[in-house]
C-alpha cells in the first residue's frame, strides 16, 4: 500500500452534497476528496448513502445542494454521459456487457473506429488491443466474451471504462464473486492504474480487501459523513464501529465462545448423514455428519464444490452415488420439497437469481417457503401467516418494518434477512446456508452470525459456507475442507486452529479423516 500525498492535487471535490428522495433524505452535507494516483475506499453500512453519492459523481442522481469539481471544474450532470465526458467512468458490480460480443467489441462499444462512414473492425481490434495491453492482460480481442470467466469480463469492463480519457475509475464491489487468484489479479491492474496517476473510487464489503489495496477511505452512515481517514492509520474495529456506530462487542464474544462438537459425544446420533454421496461433473463421493445442535463450516477456493456438497445435501441436485441418512434411516431426496419435509432448509447464495422474488412483498417472500411445504393448493391460512412474518420481521429486525413492501427495494442484508426468516418460518431441523453474509455491510453480518450461533445453541444443525475464512471459524464446530471438488480433510475447530492452517489445508490437498 502506498503512502499518499496530502498535497496531491485533487481530482475530485464533492463539497455539501444533498439529496433528498420522497420522505427520505439520502444524503446530508456529504464531502468526499479524489486524489490522482490514489485508491480511495468508500465505505458504510448498506444504506449509509455510498451508491447514492456514486449516483451524483456518476450523473445518474441530480443533486438537492452542494458542489462537484472534477479536474478544477466544477459540473452539474444531467446524465452519465455527462460524467464520462469529464473523465469519471464506473464498472458496477453486475457486470454490463454483452457476452455475444466478442472482447473487442465490448471494450470500443460505443468507440469503434470508423472509415469513410463505416466500422473499421481492424483498427478497432488493434486499439481494444492496445487497451488490455495498456494493463498487461493477456486476452485475445478477438475472442469471445462468453468463453471468458467472471473475472476475465470485470476486467474487460475496466478497459471499456478506460477508452475515454478517464481521470476517476470507480469499481463497486469488483470482487464480489471472484476468487483468491482472481482478486490478486484484479489487484495489480488497480494498482498499475493508479501508478498511472488514476484516482480510483473503491467500494467493497471485504475489509481485508479495503485495507491492502487503499489508501484513504471515507465513511459514511445514514447518510452522513463520519469522515476521511488514512487506511494505515485506521483500525479495523474503529472503522466498524464509525460504520454502525457502536462498538462491534458481537463478533468478539462468538469468536471467544468455545467451539465443542456434539460429535465427541458418542451418545448422539447425527441428524444428517452423508455416505458416500456424489455426483459426476459436480463433487466427488464424500462423506459427512451433521450432529444437532453443531454448525459445521465448508471451506475452500471458489469452484472447489462447496455449493455442489450443500445442494447434494439438500435435494437441490441429484446424487448418483452413496446414500443420505436422515436420524439413522436412508432417505432419497430427489428434490428441494422432499428436503422440506424431512426439515431441511438450503437457502442459495445466488439471493437474486434464486431466492428472492423481487416484484411480491416481504411478506409474501416470507410464507413461500411454508407455503411451498404444505403444497400450493392448501393456502396458508392468513392468521397464521401473519404471526410467522411478524414474529421473523422482529426477531430479526428487518427493516422497514413494513411486510408490505416490495423486497427488491430493501438493502442486501435485509433481503438477506427475508430469505432467513422464509427458512426459519418451516421449523428445519438442518439449516444450511450458501454465503448468507456475502455482499451485506458488517452491521447485518454481525446480527446474522450471531443468529446462526443461536440457532445451533437452540439444538439446530447448520451447514456454514462463507468465503471469508474468518466467518467460517468464528461460527463452526467442525469444518469440511474442500479442494477441487473433492472433500480433503474434516478438522475440529478448537482453540488452535487458525487461518493459516485452513489455508494450509486447502493448499496441500489435506487428507481425509
Amino acid at each position: 500500500m502506498t503512502t499518499p500525498s496530502p498535497d496531491g492535487p485533487p481530482v475530485v471535490e464533492m463539497t455539501g452534497i444533498s439529496i433528498e428522495f420522497p420522505g427520505v433524505k439520502a444524503l446530508d452535507g456529504v464531502d468526499l476528496t479524489l486524489r490522482a494516483g490514489e485508491v480511495h475506499a468508500l465505505m458504510g453500512e448498506n444504506g449509509a448513502g455510498k451508491s447514492t453519492l456514486i449516483k451524483a459523481l456518476t450523473g445518474v442522481y441530480s443533486i438537492d445542494s452542494g458542489r462537484i469539481v472534477v479536474d478544477g471544474v466544477e459540473h452539474t450532470f444531467s446524465g452519465p454521459g455527462e460524467a464520462q465526458s469529464a473523465g469519471v467512468s464506473p464498472v458496477y458490480q453486475e457486470v454490463n456487457l454483452c457476452e455475444n460480443l466478442s472482447v473487442a467489441e465490448n471494450i470500443m462499444l460505443g468507440h469503434e473506429a470508423r472509415r469513410f462512414g463505416a466500422i473499421d473492425w481492424r483498427t478497432t481490434r488493434r486499439r481494444a488491443g492496445d487497451m488490455l495491453a495498456r494493463l498487461n492482460l493477456d486476452i485475445d480481442p478477438a475472442s469471445s466474451l462468453s468463453s471468458h470467466s467472471l473475472a476475465v469480463q470485470q476486467l474487460v469492463a475496466i478497459c471499456r471504462a478506460l477508452v475515454v480519457d478517464v481521470k476517476v475509475l470507480i469499481l463497486d464491489e469488483p470482487t464480489s464473486s471472484l476468487d483468491a487468484d482472481e482478486v490478486a489479479q484484479l489487484f495489480a491492474v488497480v494498482r498499475r492504474l493508479r501508478d498511472d496517476g488514476v484516482a480510483i473510487l473503491f467500494v467493497s464489503h471485504f475489509l481485508e480487501q479495503v485495507y491492502e489495496i487503499s489508501d484513504r477511505m471515507t465513511v459514511l452512515r445514514n447518510g452522513k459523513l463520519v469522515g476521511e481517514y488514512r487506511t494505515a492509520e485506521l483500525p479495523r474495529l474503529e472503522l466498524v464501529s464509525k460504520m454502525i456506530g457502536t462498538s462491534l462487542e458481537v463478533l468478539s464474544a462468538l469468536e471467544e465462545t468455545p467451539k465443542r462438537s456434539v460429535a465427541d459425544n458418542a451418545d448422539v446420533t447425527p441428524f444428517v448423514q452423508a455416505v458416500g454421496l456424489g455426483r459426476k461433473g459436480s463433487v466427488q463421493p464424500f462423506d459427512l455428519d451433521v450432529y444437532p445442535g453443531e454448525v459445521v463450516g465448508l471451506a475452500g477456493l471458489l469452484g472447489s464444490g462447496r455449493t455442489e456438497l450443500a445442494r447434494l445435501l439438500a435435494g437441490a441436485d441429484h446424487a448418483d452415488s452413496g446414500q443420505t441418512v436422515v436420524e439413522g434411516s436412508p432417505v432419497r431426496l430427489r428434490t428441494p420439497r422432499a428436503a422440506m419435509q424431512r426439515k431441511i432448509a438450503f437457502s442459495s447464495e445466488h439471493r437474486k437469481a434464486e431466492g428472492i422474488v423481487g416484484d411480491l412483498t416481504i411478506r409474501e417472500n416470507i410464507i413461500l417457503g411454508i407455503q411451498a411445504e404444505r403444497g400450493w393448493l392448501r393456502r396458508v391460512p392468513t392468521r397464521q401467516a401473519d404471526e410467522l412474518v411478524t414474529k421473523y420481521m422482529e426477531a430479526l429486525s428487518i427493516r422497514p418494518a413494513n411486510p408490505d413492501a416490495l423486497i427488491k427495494n430493501l438493502s442486501g442484508g435485509n433481503q438477506q434477512k427475508v430469505l432467513l426468516a422464509r427458512w426459519l418460518a418451516t421449523a428445519p431441523r438442518l439449516l444450511i446456508l450458501d454465503e448468507p453474509t456475502r455482499g451485506i455491510d458488517v452491521g447485518a453480518k454481525a446480527e446474522i452470525q450471531k443468529l446462526v450461533a443461536q440457532l445451533a445453541s437452540e439444538g439446530m444443525s447448520v451447514v456454514f459456507i462463507s468465503a471469508e475464512l474468518e466467518e467460517v471459524l468464528r461460527l463452526s464446530h467442525r469444518i469440511a475442507v474442500l479442494r477441487d471438488r473433492r472433500k480433503v480433510a474434516e478438522i475440529t475447530n478448537d482453540d488452535d486452529v487458525t487461518v493459516e492452517d485452513v489455508v494450509e489445508l486447502i493448499a496441500s490437498g489435506g487428507s481425509d479423516s
